[in-house]
């Protein structure tokens, strides 16, 4: 699997959770939130994740990347 399929899954998986969830549910990310993320990634077994907060006015303002351990 190349990068370029990774960010697709990733992109997709993020997309799919919005629609879910419906737009405008969390407007702000808090301390709960990104430790729901890395307990998702300690059960997958992924070591990295990002936190998308579709709330904030620019995009890169609402990313927070997450590590669950050593990428080597």
């Amino acid at each position: 699997m190349n990068e370029n399929e990774i960010g697709k899954i990733i992109v997709d998986c993020a997309v799919r959770l919005h629609k879910e969830l419906s737009p405008g549910l969390l407007e702000t990310v808090n301390p709960a939130h990104k430790k729901q993320v890395l307990t998702h990634l300690e059960l997958t077994g992924c070591k990295l994740g990002y936190l998308l907060n579709f709330g904030e006015s620019l995009m890169k303002d609402g990313i927070t990347r997450l590590l669950n351990g050593e990428i080597q």
